[in-house]
C-alpha cells in the first residue's frame, strides 16, 4: 500500500492506496484484487478484503465500496445505512462514485485501474471523501461536487480541505479522441492545460484537470498531493484496465476516521 505525505502527520485519519501485491486472486486479478463486480472469483475477493480489514483492525461490514459508474453521484455514510438490510445496502451504494463520513472506524474508498482516486480529508470538521474521477467524472467536475457537499452538509471551508491525487494513467499515455476536448472545453476546462498534441496524437492530462478542478473549488495548491504514479506505466505494481482489459483487478483507495 502506498500513503501520502500530506496525509501522514494527521494521526486521527488512516489511508492508503492498495497495489497489485499482497492477495489471493488470480489470472488478471492477481493478486489483490478489491473490486467484487469485476468478474472475479467471490472467494478470493472476499478473503482479499478480508486481509485488508484485518490490517485496518475493522469488521468487513466497515469496509465501504461502492457500484461505480462513472458519474457523481455522492453518497454520505452514517449511522442510518447500518441500520439498513443487505439489500437496501446494495441499492444505496449502486451508481455511486463517491462516498463521504464523519464516523469513526468505517473506512470508506473507491477502486481503480487507471481513473484517478481522490481522497479529501478536513481536519477541522473531522470530514472524509472519496472519489472515482475516470474522464466522465472528471469532466463532469466529481471533485468539485464532493467539496460542495462537505460545505453543505458538514459546513466545511474549501482552504482547510487536503486532497490526494492518486496512482491513475499519465498524460504521458493516455491517448483519447478529439471528441473529448470538446467535451471538456463545453465543461468549461481550459483545454489547453489539459491535453497534449504529440505525433498527431491526442493526449488528456486527468492528473493536471483535477488539480484545476480541485483549486477552482477553493482547494490552496499546497494542500493537493499528486502521486504523480501511472497505473498503466507500472502496471506489474498497479492494476490497469488498459492493459488488462475491463474484466481485471482494481486497486482500493480508503481513508478512515481512527480518532
Amino acid at each position: 500500500m502506498i500513503s501520502y505525505k500530506s496525509f501522514e502527520t494527521h494521526t486521527e485519519i488512516a489511508h492508503f492506496c492498495t497495489s497489485r501485491q499482497g492477495g489471493v486472486s488470480v489470472g488478471n486479478f492477481a493478486s489483490n484484487n478489491l473490486n467484487p463486480f469485476t468478474g472475479d472469483q467471490p472467494a478470493h475477493y472476499a478473503q482479499n478484503k478480508q486481509i485488508l480489514c484485518n490490517r485496518l483492525g475493522i469488521e468487513v461490514e466497515k469496509l465501504i465500496i461502492p457500484f461505480q459508474t462513472h458519474g457523481t453521484e455522492i453518497r454520505e455514510i452514517n449511522d442510518t445505512f447500518f441500520n439498513l438490510s443487505p439489500e437496501e445496502k446494495t441499492a444505496y451504494l449502486h451508481g455511486v462514485d463517491a462516498l463521504i463520513t464523519n464516523l469513526p472506524h468505517v473506512c470508506i474508498g473507491i477502486t481503480t485501474a487507471d481513473c484517478v482516486p481522490l481522497l479529501f480529508f478536513d481536519p477541522e470538521k473531522k470530514i472524509i471523501a472519496a472519489a472515482h474521477a475516470g474522464w466522465r467524472g472528471t469532466c463532469a467536475r466529481i471533485a468539485e461536487k464532493v467539496i460542495s457537499e462537505m460545505h453543505e452538509k458538514h459546513n466545511c471551508r474549501a482552504q482547510d480541505i487536503i486532497v490526494s491525487i492518486g496512482p491513475s494513467i499519465s498524460a504521458e499515455v493516455y491517448n483519447v479522441g478529439e471528441e473529448l476536448v470538446e467535451d471538456f472545453q463545453n465543461a468549461g476546462f481550459e483545454t489547453d492545460k489539459i491535453f497534449q498534441y504529440r505525433d498527431g496524437a491526442i493526449f488528456l492530462d486527468l492528473w493536471k484537470a483535477n488539480q484545476l478542478s480541485l483549486k477552482k473549488a477553493g482547494i490552496l495548491p499546497e494542500n493537493i498531493e499528486l502521486a504523480g504514479i501511472c497505473t498503466f506505466t507500472e502496471h506489474e505494481r498497479f492494476f490497469s484496465a488498459r492493459r488488462l482489459g475491463i474484466k481485471s483487478g482494481r486497486m482500493m483507495s480508503g481513508i478512515m476516521l481512527v480518532d
